[in-house]
């Protein structure tokens, strides 16, 4: 069984900074490529930012450079450094992870993360 668990998510004020990490666990042969998608009420679901297993990285254009992704291979998790922040972030962001659970490629599915609430507002 894999689980995605995601935590740092919280109320921040308009310019700080968060930043979010999850990790995966359970029987795992091979995490590929793993990202972050972000959600507001009323709103589709909004790609944030992705990277692959080389740890090559792409963002949504409305990042500007503010936020970062990186991973930890041996750790199995994936962060997501949010600076300057906006009221416009305000979304619950939900992690994924296309994993492998075995050695045949029949096991490969992408996973998600319960997602955590991030607030920006004075």
């Amino acid at each position: 069984q894999v689980q995605l668990v995601e935590s740092g998510g919280g109320l921040v004020q308009p310019g700080g900074s968060l930043r979010l990490s999850c990790v995966a666990s359970g029987s795992i042969f091979r995490v590929n490529d793993v990202g972050w998608y972000r959600q507001a009420p009323g709103e589709e679901r909004e790609l944030v930012a992705e990277i692959s297993r080389n740890r090559v990285a792409t963002y949504a254009a409305s990042m500007k450079g503010r936020f970062t992704i990186s991973r930890d291979n041996a750790k199995q998790t994936v962060y997501l450094q949010m600076n300057s922040l906006k009221p416009e972030d305000t979304a619950v962001y939900y992690c994924y992870a296309d994993i492998q659970t075995g050695r045949l490629t029949s096991s490969r599915n992408n996973y998600w993360g319960q997602g955590t609430q991030v607030t920006v507002s004075s």
